[in-house]
């Protein structure tokens, strides 16, 4: 198996990260907390003008007809700057939903920058309700599609202060039960959530390694120190190890398979655990300093709490890596989900 980047899924992902470092920097999210904020329109529209929301529409709606692998750079890239508006759940997951579900004028709608709110299984409130012009809700397993103006919102606290969720008070219909269930709806969600949390723990130890060379003690900066070189190469190789990962489940999970479906948990799984090593790590780097709101870390630490546990739990997806192991070949042969199929 080739396992490669094209150049044109290379080009797109540094477009996205350039655009996003430079519109969504820590002092733009201080910004938005003091004002309150939803969004920053101004950097919305430029994700509109870029043809994000519409990178895996189809070409027939006005998309750019892409898939995962084309997409979870970009989540990745969200990730990393912790990005507040819903980019990742509506271009990634909505719109590609949308699409499949033969909502065409909703979907035009949603690549016009008109964002879709996603209340999946499991998950007990809607993130982004409030600035959502449509929702896609459970019922058990079935899927509905409701505007929002016919649901009633109430906030909820969030460890996140970014992550603005809603209970959403709700009938189910058969006019508002749309054909389909939300298993595939749900891989995908907890692919993307993993290439999140891995620009999160990016950020983290790049925000880590940088106090290290300002911050001195003794007249030398804290980096030189074997003990936090150490405690920061620990994270990192995590990150690398669980980055790969991440890809190899975007690339996968078309296959639809038992080991696709477990490769996704494994990222899932690989992807948190390192996001969690990272954040507690920068925390730790930052000393004192490291527990204040005054560190931009804290930005990419609750972001990172928060996904770890959405779209699925780690106790669930590691169910799923067992199912896996104990029904289908293992061994340096059955390495991806393609030859396992096989």
């Amino acid at each position: 198996m080739e396992f490669a980047f094209t150049e044109d899924q290379i080009a797109i992902t540094q477009a996205a990260r350039e655009m996003l470092i430079d519109t969504c920097t820590p002092a733009d999210l201080r910004k938005m907390l003091t004002t309150g904020q939803a969004r920053d329109e101004a950097r919305w529209a430029t994700i509109k003008e870029m043809g994000l929301l519409g990178l895996m529409a189809p070409e027939s709606a006005g998309g750019l007809g892409m898939g995962l692998t084309d997409f979870v750079g970009v989540a990745e890239a969200a990730g990393y700057v912790g990005l507040p508006e819903p980019l990742v759940e509506h271009a990634g997951i909505a719109v590609p939903l949308l699409a499949a579900l033969g909502e065409n004028d909703r979907l035009v709608e949603a690549i016009d920058g008109h964002t879709v709110a996603l209340g999946y299984p499991g998950r007990a409130f809607v993130a982004d309700a409030d600035t959502a012009v449509a929702l896609l809700l459970s019922d058990g397993d079935t899927l509905h599609l409701l505007e929002t103006a016919a649901v009633e919102l109430s906030r909820q606290k969030s460890i996140d202060p970014f992550r603005r969720l809603y209970s959403v008070d709700w009938t189910p219909s058969a006019a508002t039960r749309r054909d389909g269930g939300w298993s595939d709806i749900m891989d995908r969600g907890a692919v993307l959530a993993a290439a999140q949390l891995i620009g999160l723990a990016q950020r983290s130890i790049d925000l880590a390694v940088a106090y290290a060379k300002e911050r001195t003690q003794f007249g030398k900066p804290i980096g030189s120190y074997q003990a936090v070189k150490h405690l920061i190469a620990t994270a990192q190789v995590k990150i690398e190890f669980a980055r790969p990962v991440v890809y190899a489940a975007a690339a996968e999970l078309a296959l639809g398979t038992l080991p696709a479906k477990a490769r996704v948990s494994h990222a899932k799984i690989a992807a948190g655990d390192a996001a969690d090593l990272a954040t507690r790590t920068a925390v730790q780097v930052h000393g004192a300093m490291g527990v204040t709101w005054e560190v931009d870390l804290h930005f990419f630490l609750k972001r990172a709490q928060a996904l770890r546990f959405d779209w699925g739990t780690p106790a669930q997806h590691r169910a799923r890596v067992m199912e896996r192991m104990l029904n289908a070949p293992t061994g340096p042969d059955q390495s991806f989900a393609s030859e396992v199929a096989a």
